[in-house]
């Protein structure tokens, strides 16, 4: 069992013995705050945003064996940027699984503004993440129309209050969720002078009313070539005074030192400085064989001997892969994602067997095989013993003679069920 107790960030009497260390796999962010440039990187400057490299999650994985051999008092693996970890769902959440496989006993935590959150959340609690931090810096549209550009949700850009509005409605929405699936959280709350500094205790009320556990007010730093770039940086008569009308709604935060996306070590003796080296070597670690980036097979099955399930139908799905003495085993069962949700469960599914190179099923929609097979993962309709379809598979023979029915013609398991399977 997981000492939850352990996360320097939300525990402050831990936060002497007790480190973490942000993995920056996520450069992509879905929202422009007026405060927010990540386009500098200087070692001694901390402040979120900032990295001094991005990494792939494969070679998160090396670094994170780098660090602990480095620092062993590491409790916590967290993703906090440079962008958003869910504007780069994908990489995060493959990260995640890799950590989980390696490292069950690191504690696991996210830092986002809430965007794209909702969509994930199952996943989140299925991975173990068990602490999420949100960044809600109004419960106004009017007040979030000043800190915030512009919101891209999807496709799609909104600006003024009405990507303040959709922020704030997927904030609450996330912040809701999240504690419904035993997540603890923490919400983050810039504050900035004449914008929202005396906003901040209705966020502090919000978030009590919410669930959330715990509030960490952060003074504003001023960042170059930003809108806020001229603001003043809040000082300590500012923010102790809020912090203290704040404290009457929610617990506070009063030893946060705005990490940087690759921050390590102990919150008061961070050590990406001197780790530096260690993460852009890790950053230049090439991609391995296929065969070692994706062992496992996905397999659609109703009772783990033959492949007999149709995609759309399938609630879980059986990760095999070969064992040691040259045949294959079950690894393990990995949830579907829930039907009904259109492309997105598609996008969903494929994220999720990202270590797969192929799913085997009884029958499958074209709109699931093309979005698996865009993610590189082979997507194979066929029926018949599940060892006869992977001895074929792996050893490169032809899937054809396995074939049950072409994928998306005919049969009425692919109309009209409301599955999503098409």
């Amino acid at each position: 069992m997981k000492d939850l107790t352990r996360h320097p960030c939300f525990n402050r009497e831990a936060a002497g013995s007790c480190g973490r260390v942000h993995l920056p796999v996520a450069p992509k962010c879905n929202i422009q705050c007026n405060y927010c440039n990540r386009k500098y990187d200087c070692v001694n400057e901390s402040r979120p945003g900032v990295s001094s490299a991005v990494l792939k999650p494969f070679q998160a994985s090396v670094y994170m064996d780098a660090v602990l051999e480095k620092e062993p008092r590491i409790t916590v693996a967290g993703i906090a940027g440079p962008g958003d970890p869910f504007a780069n769902a994908g990489e995060v959440l493959e990260t995640m699984r890799l950590l989980r496989q390696k490292h069950p006993e690191l504690i696991f935590c996210l830092s986002s503004n809430g965007l794209n959150v909702p969509p994930y959340m199952d996943e989140i609690a299925e991975l173990d993440v068990s602490h999420v931090t949100i960044t809600m810096n109004a419960v106004d549209p009017k007040i979030g129309a000043k800190i915030y550009s512009w919101i891209k949700d999807g496709n799609v850009v909104y600006r003024g209050e009405q990507g303040a509005r959709l922020l704030l409605e997927r904030q609450i929405e996330a912040i809701k969720g999240l504690k419904a699936r035993g997540v603890m959280v923490k919400v983050n709350t810039i504050v900035i002078p004449g914008i929202n500094d005396e906003h901040v205790v209705k966020v502090s009320q919000k978030a009590a009313e919410l669930g959330a556990d715990i509030q960490n007010l952060i003074p504003l730093k001023p960042s170059e070539d930003t809108k806020f770039a001229d603001l003043p940086e809040p000082g300590r008569e500012t923010v102790l005074p809020l912090r203290k009308a704040a404290g009457e709604h929610i617990a506070q935060m009063t030893h946060c030192k705005r990490c940087r996306a690759d921050a390590v070590g102990l919150l008061a003796n961070d050590q990406s400085g001197s780790l530096c080296g260690t993460l852009q070597a890790c950053s230049g670690i090439k991609p391995a064989s296929p065969e070692q980036t994706r062992p496992y097979v996905a397999v659609a099955s109703r009772e783990g001997v033959l492949v007999n399930s149709h995609l759309g139908e399938a609630e879980r799905f059986q990760i095999w892969g070969r064992d040691t003495s040259g045949g294959y085993r079950m690894i393990e069962e990995r949830m579907a994602p829930r039907p009904g949700c259109g492309p997105q469960r598609w996008e969903k599914l494929a994220i999720s067997l990202k270590d797969c190179r192929a799913v085997l099923a009884s029958a499958m929609g074209v709109q699931p095989q093309t979005y698996l097979e865009e993610a590189g993962i082979a997507a194979h309709t066929c029926s018949g013993p599940i060892a006869d379809a992977l001895n074929t598979l792996y050893s490169g023979g032809d899937m054809d003679v396995y074939k049950a029915r072409k994928a998306g013609i005919g049969g009425s398991s692919c109309a009209g069920t409301g599955l999503g399977c098409g």
